[in-house]
């Protein structure tokens, strides 16, 4: 269920990165951020919140011995593509009872 509901969200947001993308290329993306305090304080919450993923997966990945180092860069690169893609390929581990 978890694994299904994480590529249902990857399809989802990949097809959004897509259109937007074609429509308004990677900077336009960004630069509606730049326009207002509105969009600033946007564009500040995201980065806080990929900033605390990265963190995460570090973490994580220094716990279970995984290398992290590919995801940072993707997050660095596309945003949340880093931290949906750790997830999906995050070994499963047994649910303690």
């Amino acid at each position: 269920m978890e694994r299904a509901l994480l590529l249902s969200v990857l399809a989802v947001f990949s097809a959004l990165s897509a259109v937007a993308l074609w429509q308004h290329g990677y900077w336009g993306i960004f630069e509606p951020l730049f326009r207002s305090s509105a969009g600033a304080q946007v564009l500040a919450d995201i980065v806080i919140a990929l900033g605390l993923a990265i963190v995460w997966m570090v973490h994580d990945a220094r716990a279970t011995g995984r290398t992290v180092w590919p995801f940072v860069v993707v997050t660095l690169a596309v945003g949340s593509f880093g931290p949906l893609l750790y997830l999906l390929t995050r070994p499963r581990t047994p649910v303690a009872a």
